[in-house]
């Protein structure tokens, strides 16, 4: 039971702030006395208001006594504060002012977790973002429930505890039990790199010349276009492009398990090193492509931040949708601004696109169907992406119909050795780039790009004859040189040869059926 004698209990957590934890202080003051009441301040939203009656169910089903008033103040009454994290922090609040528990362990600590009427702890969003700002604070620990372990210990430097009861967190602050997080330490045991999730290119018959596009793609990180008929394997190649990509290093499955966290999405293939691949539908808003709300969120181009963002059917999204896309395709990130703060998200992607070469989707197809559509309506078609959008895609690849007789007649290695021999490629290649320059090429700048990529007079004539006949800018000038300098390192050059800029001149298929429409 509870003495007589009061206090002003301090406990730490943090809220999170776009992708950020921001460092909360939960000051609990209570007493005795009528009529009874449990107010929570400090600019809350509905869950973190309705902590009183979950921490009040809490406290008791575990054997406390409850102080008839009880204030909750959440410090900086200034910041809003959302979700349930708050649960835990509240009621070893009031047990500490209410005398049920001594304060010696909690201030080195801050503390997450939602509770359940009966004492358990639930797991919570965020919780990467909160120990990384625990850690920042300099703080010697966190304390978790037992389902976010393996979330929070992605942070190495901070001491992680887990516990799945109210009690079993008393019992450990009051020393009477020492910590038995260890009985959970093989969850660290699925940190181990694995791509076993991932669909094989070894799957897919014919279109080697999407193929090889592809693993320029994967090498360098470069955005790439794929135009074809229906059915001729546009979404099956995106699909399996992870498949040759390398796994997920440490410091890149931490920022994910940021992203992911705030959002409330699983991070299981994270812990497994697997790339995102994201896959949204065309009646997508732009709040939900690039992120948004009242109170800011992270959208799909941030859940495919250092992954896949596949965007089929690419013409048929909103014409707003897709020049969103600008920034976060230049900068690698997202920028939302509200009136009293700004909210920044990562969003370094590869963008994935697909997209027939008409409306009715058989033009060149060399299917038994003919194309119908009129010139003008296929302009009209093509025309739906700008070219500001189209710059900023380095490969535009023309596909065919795959024949029933090539698909019957089709002969591979295995699908395991297919995937290991492009992945093999494109590590070996990435290496090269990060060696030479911290940036895969898609990412270097026009000064960067200069020194790395020089061309000599034969490669300055090659693209200038390109620049003039199909009209390129300074920008598409850029990027086809950055997919020259990738091939080139695929083939192991040191230098840019004119063979290697021949090809990345070929991966510029759709400004050719522009110009071709354009004309007629």
């Amino acid at each position: 039971m509870a003495d007589n004698h009061t206090m002003i209990a301090k406990v730490k957590s943090s809220t999170i702030f776009g992708i950020e934890g921001l460092p909360v202080e939960v000051e609990v003051e209570t007493g005795r006395g009528t009529p009874a009441r449990f107010n929570i301040i400090g600019l809350g939203d509905n869950a973190v208001r309705e902590a009183r009656d979950r921490v009040t169910a809490a406290l008791k089903s575990s054997g406390f006594a409850v102080p008839t008033r009880v204030l909750v103040n959440l410090a900086p009454a200034e910041v809003k504060k959302e979700g349930s994290s708050f649960d835990l922090a509240i009621a070893l609040g009031i047990l500490i002012s209410s005398g049920q528990l001594r304060a010696a362990k909690v201030s080195a600590l801050s503390f997450y977790a939602e509770l359940s009427l009966d004492g358990q702890l639930k797991p919570v969003q965020g919780v990467t973002s909160f120990a990384i700002s625990a850690l920042q604070r300099g703080e010697q620990g966190i304390i978790v429930p037992i389902a976010n372990l393996k979330e929070a210990r992605l942070l190495s430097g901070l001491n992680v505890l887990a516990f799945s009861h109210l009690l079993e967190v008393v019992a450990f602050l009051s020393g009477q039990v020492p910590n038995t997080t260890k009985e959970h330490e093989t969850a660290q045991e699925s940190l181990a790199p694995e791509q076993a999730e991932s669909k094989s290119m070894g799957e897919v018959v014919g279109q080697d010349f999407a193929k090889r596009a592809l693993t320029i793609a994967a090498a360098g990180g470069h955005n790439l276009l794929m135009i074809g008929p229906p059915g001729c394997g546009k979404s099956m190649l995106a699909e399996r492009l992870p498949s040759i990509l390398p796994p997920l290093s440490e410091s890149e499955m931490l920022e994910l398990a940021r992203i992911y966290g705030v959002s409330g999405l699983s991070i299981d293939k994270i812990l497994k090193a697997i790339r995102p691949f994201r896959e949204p539908h065309h009646v997508i808003s732009e709040a939900g492509l690039i992120g948004g709300g009242s109170y800011p969120r992270p959208g799909e181009v941030s859940f495919a931040h250092r992954g896949i963002l596949f965007l089929d059917e690419f013409v048929e999204f909103k014409r707003s949708v897709v020049e969103a896309l600008r920034s976060p395709l230049e900068m690698g990130r997202v920028t939302i601004t509200r009136a009293k703060a700004s909210f920044k998200f990562p969003a370094k992607f590869q963008l994935i696109a697909a997209m027939n070469p008409c409306p009715c989707g058989r033009l060149g197809s060399g299917m038994s169907a003919q194309c119908n559509c009129s010139a003008g309506a296929i302009t009209t078609y093509l025309a739906k992406l700008s070219e500001p959008i189209l710059d900023r895609i380095d490969l535009h690849v023309e596909l065919r119909a795959v024949s029933i007789k090539e698909i019957y007649s089709n002969k591979t290695s295995s699908l395991e050795e297919a995937d290991c021999k492009l992945r093999e490629q494109v590590v070996k290649a990435r290496k090269v780039q990060l060696d030479r320059h911290p940036k895969l090429n898609s990412e270097l700048g026009p000064r960067e790009l200069k020194k790395v990529a020089p061309i000599d007079d034969k490669c300055q004539s090659l693209i200038q004859m390109a620049a003039v006949k199909q009209g390129l800018s300074a920008r598409a000038y850029n990027r086809i040189i950055k997919v020259s300098r990738t091939i080139a390192d695929l083939d192991g050059s040191q230098n840019i040869k004119a063979p290697h800029l021949a090809e990345a001149l070929s991966y510029r298929n759709l400004d050719r059926l522009r110009d071709r429409y354009k004309a007629t």
